[in-house]
């Protein structure tokens, strides 16, 4: 039987290397440098933006396998941004991203967030597709990002 999926709060000490490997994951599995998005340094400084109380990281457990992992930071007065949403391709189509980023907006409402933004490749067809079914739109562009493909989202909550 296959264990379910266990979502647990990755900002303490023990769970920053878990985390920090998943990031890099998600990183090389782009097929791009995030040097624009000042990649190294978050990795570096973890949990950085993503501390409570005004952020989140989060890592997803099937047993004791660390699968995925999301994370939200703070962007200015009342909106935040989702970030970092990544799940292991060998365990993807079983509703893990769905269920992180569910955990992410219930979380983003209780901090007191009123938008949550973020932003996708336009060729990361599944997560547009789930941004979409949990109500995300196309949303201005809200920092310089120099990759042709990039789609902009946001969620009022």
């Amino acid at each position: 039987m296959e264990p379910e999926p266990q979502i647990v709060a990755a900002h303490e000490p023990g769970w920053i290397p878990v985390l920090r490997a998943l990031f890099e994951e998600y990183g090389a599995s782009l097929g791009f440098q995030l040097c624009f998005q000042q990649f190294e340094d978050e990795l570096r400084t973890l949990p950085g933006k993503y501390a409570p109380p005004a952020g989140r990281a989060y890592v997803v457990l099937l047993g004791d396998q660390a699968v995925g992992c999301v994370a939200l930071r703070p962007l200015e007065p009342g909106v935040c941004e989702l970030k970092r949403m990544y799940v292991r391709p060998g365990v993807r189509g079983r509703g893990i991203g769905r269920a992180l980023a569910e955990r992410i907006l219930a979380d983003a409402r209780l901090i007191g967030y009123r938008c949550v933004r973020l932003d996708t490749l336009h060729t990361m067809t599944a997560a547009n597709r789930l941004y979409e079914s949990l109500g995300f739109r196309d949303a201005a562009a809200y920092y310089d990002n120099p990759l042709p493909e990039a789609r902009y989202m946001e969620l009022s909550l």
